[in-house]
């Protein structure tokens, strides 16, 4: 049954209780702007241009590649093509796959170069030239920041792609700016139990940092995590984001009394530092009387499949794996299986699940004017996705869901088929208040329509 809940301005819309079934259609109750046009790249034609904004070159184009694949993927969801995909198994209703509030959906695409002054850049151009009314997409946190602020200036709503900074959702949360992807906190907590049953509570722990902001908090969160159980942290070295070599910063750590290395990298540098790592025959040493065991806190197939047979037996955690089993999981699955020949990534459920909420939230509250979208998507509850029931929490804009511990399989089947969930850990383990310390600071701030 629907219950009413509050959002962050006190309007009422429909959701269901955490951990309920599917959830059902939210009844939204439209303010009067619902029906103004007096707002950034109001669409007047018969068409709604989207924004996808990724990293085609630079370190994490992999994750790009799989999240374009996605949203076009998406774009033929939306506009009646295809089989409909995650349409058929999402909880609300509202899209029919006829486009959204009337109009075709088209889109424009931008490359990220994983910089942010070129993420900006092309962001800034979809919306100014192109007329894009929503940019979503990335494979960086530091790109997110980036643009979710020039989006928030600008006046339109950021769907974030992948995105793990605590940051995001935290000291740089904004209005326009809504995050699908789990973040580092959610890691680290989602990890702690199984690295206390797998490894014991007494471990010297040394970590390999990517020096940006998803790297810090990567870093804070499962350093944090990994104390509360008894480990000791013996250092904490910061290295370039698309470094090639990886040598000079896993020759000291073989001296220095750590028995555990933690990998905060991601994309290719993770490929590049891990398959280096055991290069250096790390997973063979025994240090302290105990296995020398390596750490990457967030991995995914695609990261997988670069590193080949290094990957064996790491653990980590991840946002979604098409191994699941449900029916949203299995839907897109098979979707994207049928149009490109291989499952899709994280990154790609992602990025398609980023676009299918934003034109949900675009048809129940009748408009496109970005302060619509916001009140639409605060306090949406929703499952049919993928990821089990989901909350987009009001306060911060981030979604709350459950968190899988993924292993490197030691025979795996083929290419695709590299990671084993170890767990499904359920959302309520890995929510946290948004006044926890490692969130502290930023402000939300009110939407911005841009005009």
């Amino acid at each position: 049954m629907a219950k009413l809940i509050m959002n962050r301005r006190g309007l009422l819309k429909g959701g269901v209780a955490a951990g309920a079934g599917l959830a059902a259609p939210s009844f939204f109750v439209r303010p009067s702007w619902a029906q103004t046009e007096n707002y950034l790249n109001a669409p007047t034609g018969g068409t709604v241009t989207l924004g996808f904004n990724v990293p085609q070159t630079g370190p994490y184009a992999d994750e790009g590649a799989d999240e374009l694949r996605a949203y076009q993927l998406a774009v033929e969801h939306l506009n009646g093509e295809g089989d409909g995909g995650m349409l058929n198994t999402f909880s609300s209703k509202e899209l029919q796959g006829n486009g959204v509030n009337g109009k075709k959906v088209v889109f424009v695409t931008g490359d990220t170069q994983t910089k942010s002054d070129a993420a900006r850049a092309s962001a800034k151009r979809m919306i100014e030239k192109d007329g894009a009314i929503m940019i979503t997409g990335g494979s960086s946190s530091g790109v997110a920041v980036a643009v979710q602020g020039l989006c928030q200036e600008m006046g339109v709503i950021f769907m974030a792609g992948l995105t793990h900074s605590n940051d995001t959702t935290g000291k740089d949360k904004k209005a326009n700016g809504f995050r699908h992807f789990f973040d580092a906190y959610m890691s680290a907590a989602a990890l702690a139990p199984v690295l206390k049953e797998e490894y014991g509570t007494d471990r010297r722990a040394y970590h390999l940092t990517a020096d940006y902001t998803w790297g810090w908090t990567q870093e804070e969160s499962i350093a944090a995590a990994t104390e509360a159980l008894g480990w000791e942290t013996v250092a904490k070295v910061r290295t370039p984001l698309g470094a090639a070599d990886y040598s000079q910063y896993l020759t000291p750590v073989i001296n220095s009394g750590a028995d555990v290395l933690v990998l905060n990298h991601y994309g290719r540098d993770m490929v590049n530092s891990l398959s280096q790592a055991v290069q250096f025959g790390m997973k063979s040493k025994q240090v302290n009387g105990k296995n020398f065991e390596i750490i990457v806190p967030l991995y995914s197939e695609l990261m997988a499949q670069g590193a080949g047979e290094a990957v064996k037996g790491i653990l980590g955690s991840a946002n979604w794996d098409w191994k699941l089993d449900n029916a949203g999981t299995a839907a897109f699955t098979k979707s994207f299986g049928q149009k490109y020949g291989f499952p899709p990534s994280q990154a790609a459920q992602t990025c398609y699940v980023q676009a299918l909420l934003y034109a949900d939230a675009a048809q129940r509250a009748g408009t496109f004017n970005p302060c619509g979208i916001v009140e639409a998507l605060e306090g949406f509850e929703f499952d049919g996705l993928g990821n089990g029931p989901t909350l987009y929490r009001a306060a911060d804009h981030q979604c709350f869901k459950s968190v899988l511990v993924v292993r490197g399989k030691e025979n795996p089947e083929n290419q695709y088929d590299l990671l084993e969930i170890v767990k499904v850990v359920p959302a309520e383990q890995v929510t946290y208040s948004p006044d926890n310390p490692m969130f502290a600071g930023g402000n939300l701030g009110t939407c911005n329509p841009g005009a």
